[in-house]
């Protein structure tokens, strides 16, 4: 279920394992931040998508901007030498293994998915400073405990972790299973460990509209959640200021437009296991 060290897909595998026919979250997300990783059922999609909701571009663009700051911080500010990333999604401009390194150059890095387009750049997500590493699993959020034992291949689970979680807890229908799968990953890291999540909310019409229009496509459904819901994902951990706020808020680099003044559907938070 899980490989550290992915194998080199061959082009007949890879076009068995992937559905051109329907979209894809990845490859949706991936043609909204701007990447090419994508095809024209993903782009109808999108451009279906932005007529109904044009904010949805900002969405993508700014939680990104959110993984950024967040990882950082957590690095610079809180130490933090240890990163599992479960949802990685398609690699585009800095990555989670590229900001930490950039800030900690022996930060350890492990990305999880479960997606075979995503499988097949994983080596693009491996590159590491000689002083650090990546590693990449294929497994599924649904197996947390798999995920961990894997990860721990890479990591020292004995040491702080930082659990980072982007966009990918709304294709877990059920609000309290996709709550008790991150206390069953928080449960396995010891005490100083960190959560970082965003998920788009349900916060304006145009938001629930587009995630309508999203689930109705044959993708992989995903559900906008409520601001407390994303927060009920924090019980029981101290949340790092200033809280559960919109990604753009959480500490901006600016108030320009990519800055604090740019309000979008999606909220995240950082938290600290006592």
């Amino acid at each position: 279920m899980s490989d550290r060290n992915p194998p080199v897909v061959s082009a007949a595998e890879l076009n068995e394992r992937i559905d051109t026919a329907t979209p894809h979250s990845a490859r949706f997300w991936n043609y909204f931040v701007g990447g090419k990783d994508n095809y024209e059922v993903d782009r109808e999609l999108g451009d279906h998508i932005r007529e109904i909701f044009p904010g949805l571009a900002d969405v993508a663009r700014t939680s990104r901007q959110f993984l950024g700051r967040t990882v950082r911080h957590l690095a610079e500010n809180e130490g933090m030498r240890q990163f599992l990333d479960i949802g990685t999604g398609l690699p585009t401009a800095d990555n989670t293994h590229q900001v930490a390194q950039r800030a900690a150059p022996d930060s350890k890095i492990v990305y999880v998915d479960n997606d075979p387009l995503v499988l097949a750049h994983a080596r693009a997500l491996l590159t590491s400073t000689p002083e650090g590493e990546t590693a990449y699993i294929d497994a599924d959020l649904y197996e947390p405990e798999a995920i961990l034992k894997a990860a721990a291949e890479t990591l020292d689970l004995s040491r702080p972790v930082a659990l980072v979680i982007l966009n990918t807890l709304g294709h877990v229908a059920d609000h309290g299973r996709a709550c008790t799968l991150v206390s069953r990953l928080m449960a396995g890291l010891p005490s100083g460990s960190h959560l970082v999540i965003s998920d788009s909310t349900s916060t304006s019409p145009g938001m629930i509209a587009a995630s309508e229009a999203y689930n109705k496509s044959g993708a992989v459904p995903y559900h906008v959640r409520t601001v407390d819901e994303i927060a009920q994902f924090f019980d029981g951990l101290d949340l790092v200021e200033p809280g559960i706020v919109e990604v753009t808020r959480w500490r901006p680099d600016s108030e320009g437009p990519s800055g604090a003044s740019v309000s979008v559907d999606a909220y995240g938070g950082v938290g600290r296991k006592p």
